[in-house]
């Protein structure tokens, strides 16, 4: 028999069995890990922290990660496991509210547009390593302009020619070779966003391979990639380790650490630097994705999800600090090569990944080694956020559609929105792709992401009920959720929320790439693609208001925002208390008719008590019926 399901059982066992399940809890913990530990981990954080003032930043950081992080974390994937559903079928819980749904779902497939790009890229990379000489040692190439000056070359080496004030005027001025290679070789930099040239072909090359390995990896769902992670989950953090020991033994790392941790006390009173904190810890967790709520959906309705949440998010912290070790020994060791300040040479986004990092790795002996263990890193670790952002948009056609057809045929699907991945990705392999690139990171997914997860908060916690979802979670857990998780639910997680996008607001400032300034036009389009994820609200809410039964506005209020019938457990044996059946022979049912037949209620009751959980809970005791 399938599943261990006994003869009586299997047509409770069938639609889980449908719609697949992971093999067991650990396929689930390293996708989520997966999914939140990306590049932000390895090129974000470590410079936010250097920038807001060392180890002092690990305080706010952490204090957010306690009040935001943790409680956010634990209420998408307890939210998507109690339904078993993805981002748009959890919203039975308040049907007016499914247009938050839909927000989640265009995030993620902005998301997953670019972050591919940025995937391909280091695929190209990883490719381009595996050389005696990295092509980006030497200013020797045909791409090299004469400002460059590689660190490397004879004409910096001969120090003891060149005066002082000469030397330093070198270094100020100096293009390095990765970055020329970088901007004339890599991207062909176009001068403006709206020149895009033509299309970079290797790009394109590795742009097709990453979207062919995502597409395999998610061939059978869950299934197939629920074994894929436990190489890309796990491998990044022995690389980091390879990398970490081969840092710390270099001249100068000690400076480039002591610059990451030497706390500056000072700052810590700046609302800056805790705004940064709040947004680093929001982003980095991939809260208001939708991939939480679709990767929790596939567990088994009584997993320990809070457990969960704990383990992931911390191991997500702890892996940015980690990183931040790795990232700026490496950079004082190049730091003390050229004689400069470590300022000098840290950098952060696409800029530490393909310009400052490769160019300290040429110092190194075996360099091409070196690098193409990084590259592979960063390969890995944009994968298992890519898995996730891909199965959430699938996950939430196939359960919206939700028929026997297209359950069937879910890899046509998964291979229909890969192909339309790939060509929705064309644009940014383009002379001008950073800066369309770089466009969708700043607009797409940042004050968004915020506006989804503050309706969110209010949906659960105000409109359905903070007491109903509380006696969900008991109901699937066994226990409530703890005290300090209901006051930040209702309280504190919300208010730092709206404390994040008023910071976003104040903060903001129009982006630019270097010393380039993004024309009006396009920070325009950034502001539409920002605009197109969070009017999916207003608009599906209006719609469901009007669709409503009732004959005053009120009353078609009311029935748009209460639950829908087919909220709750999905299978039928999870569904006891409140979510029984009304025929359902449950205690619930028994006691409703108790007047009519007493003895009956009492011996059925009395039959039900030696299976009582563990726990003691009623609610395991009607499922267990």
């Amino acid at each position: 028999l399938q599943n261990g399901a006994v003869p009586g059982e299997q047509g409770k066992q069938e639609k889980s069995v449908k719609r697949g399940n992971w093999g067991n809890q650990i396929e689930f913990v390293l996708t989520s890990v997966g999914y939140a530990v990306g590049l932000g981990n390895v090129w974000r954080f470590p410079y936010l922290c250097y920038r807001n003032g060392g180890g002092a930043f690990m305080f706010p950081y952490f204090i957010m990660l306690v009040f935001c992080g943790i409680p956010l974390f634990f209420m998408e994937l307890s939210f998507g496991q109690f339904a078993s559903q993805g981002c748009l079928g959890v919203w039975r819980v308040s049907p007016m509210f499914k247009g938050v749904g839909y927000g989640m779902m265009v995030v993620s497939t902005y998301i997953g547009i670019y972050y591919n790009v940025v995937i391909c890229i280091a695929f190209y990379y990883f490719f381009v390593s595996m050389t005696r000489v990295l092509p980006w040692t030497y200013c020797s190439n045909p791409w090299n302009t004469p400002d460059c000056v590689g660190v490397l070359d004879g004409n910096l080496s001969s120090r003891a020619a060149l005066n002082l004030t000469q030397l330093l005027n070198t270094t100020q001025k100096r293009t390095s070779p990765s970055e020329e290679y970088w901007r004339r070789y890599v991207l062909n930099l176009s001068d403006d966003i709206g020149n895009l040239g033509e299309v970079r072909l290797p790009l394109l090359g590795c742009l097709g391979v990453s979207w062919v390995v995502v597409f395999l990896c998610l061939i059978k769902g869950v299934k197939s990639s629920g074994k894929v992670v436990y190489f890309t989950a796990t491998f990044p953090y022995v690389v980091l380790t390879i990398l970490f020991v081969r840092g710390i033994t270099l001249e100068g790392a000690l400076t480039g650490i002591m610059y990451y941790l030497t706390p500056q006390w000072d700052k810590i009173l700046n609302a800056k630097v805790w705004g940064d904190a709040a947004s680093q810890i929001f982003y980095s967790l991939g809260c208001a994705w939708g991939g939480l709520i679709t990767m929790a959906s596939y567990n088994k309705f009584n997993n320990n999800c809070y457990r969960d949440s704990i383990i992931i998010s911390i191991t997500n912290c702890a892996t940015s600090v980690y990183a931040g070790f790795v990232i700026f020994s490496i950079l004082g060791f190049m730091a003390n090569h050229l004689g400069v300040d470590v300022s000098k040479v840290a950098d952060h986004g696409p800029g530490l990944a393909f310009v400052a990092y490769p160019e300290a790795l040429t110092l190194l002996p075996i360099s091409p080694l070196w690098s193409i263990l990084f590259f592979f890193m960063l390969i890995l670790l944009g994968l298992g956020t890519q898995f996730c952002l891909l199965e959430t948009l699938v996950t939430a056609i196939v359960d919206e559609v939700g028929n026997e057809w297209i359950i069937r045929r879910k890899t046509f699907v998964t291979l229909g929105v890969a192909v339309a991945g790939f060509l929705l990705g064309v644009p940014l392999t383009t002379q001008a792709g950073i800066y369309w690139l770089l466009l969708m990171d700043n607009y797409a997914a940042s004050f968004s992401l915020v506006v989804i997860s503050c309706i969110m908060c209010v949906a659960i916690m105000y409109i359905y009920g903070h007491r109903n979802y509380f006696k969900d979670i008991e109901m699937m857990l066994g226990f409530p959720p703890p005290l300090f998780f209901q006051i930040c639910w209702r309280f504190i997680s919300p208010a730092i929320i709206f404390f994040i996008l008023v910071f976003t607001v104040i903060q903001y400032r129009p982006i630019s790439y270097n010393e380039y300034v993004y024309p009006t036009w396009a920070i325009s389009i950034g502001f539409l693609m920002a605009l197109s994820s969070v009017i999916c609200i207003p608009i599906y809410a209006i719609y469901k208001v009007c669709r409503s039964e009732g004959d005053t506005l009120l009353e078609r209020l009311k029935n748009a925002t209460k639950a829908s019938k087919d909220w709750g457990p999905a299978l039928p044996e999870h569904r006891s208390g409140r979510y029984a059946p009304a025929f359902s022979p449950s205690t619930e049912s028994h006691l409703e008719v108790q007047p009519l037949q007493p003895e009956k209620g009492q011996s059925e009751a009395a039959a039900a008590s030696p299976v009582q959980g563990s726990n003691g809970s009623a609610h395991s005791q009607d499922s267990r019926l």
